[in-house]
């Protein structure tokens, strides 16, 4: 998952790893605006050839204020293009400062990524960096 910090809002997603290691996405549930998450538990279900109802997590609690309903209509919104077309919701959390210091700047994984990816024979299907510099990833990666 990654996260854009906006204004008093964060706009969650997949990151480019996750839709390469999903495989075409076919089924998008997000939470409905006005539903409250609990951190850690779902605020999407995604489905893929590969996957079947994961659920996306979101690192914060918080109201979704925002759903994109674009790739509700379109599921595959993610693989081609999943941080401007593709993102899942957006959150007003309500701890925002005792969850951003566990999140992992994008940049500082992205050589890992990419390395292990090579490693496993796979690549994003989406031109360009695998993350933004300045977006945070929900945890950060085991792949060593």
């Amino acid at each position: 998952m990654f996260v854009e910090q906006g204004d008093g809002t964060e706009k969650l997603g997949m990151t480019n790893v996750a839709t390469a290691m999903a495989g075409q996405l076919v089924v998008f549930t997000p939470k409905k605006v006005g539903r409250s998450v609990k951190a850690g538990k779902s605020c999407a279900t995604v489905e893929s050839g590969k996957w079947v109802g994961l659920a996306a997590k979101s690192a914060a609690a918080g109201d979704v204020v925002a759903v994109n309903n674009d790739r509700v209509s379109n599921p595959s919104l993610a693989n081609t293009d999943p941080y401007d077309k593709g993102w899942f919701i957006i959150l007003k959390p309500e701890n925002w400062d005792q969850v951003k210091p566990t999140l992992t700047p994008g940049a500082e994984v992205t050589e890992k990524y990419e390395a292990k990816m090579a490693s496993e024979g796979f690549a994003p299907k989406v031109r360009g960096s695998l993350v933004r510099p300045g977006w945070q990833s929900r945890q950060a990666p085991d792949i060593n």
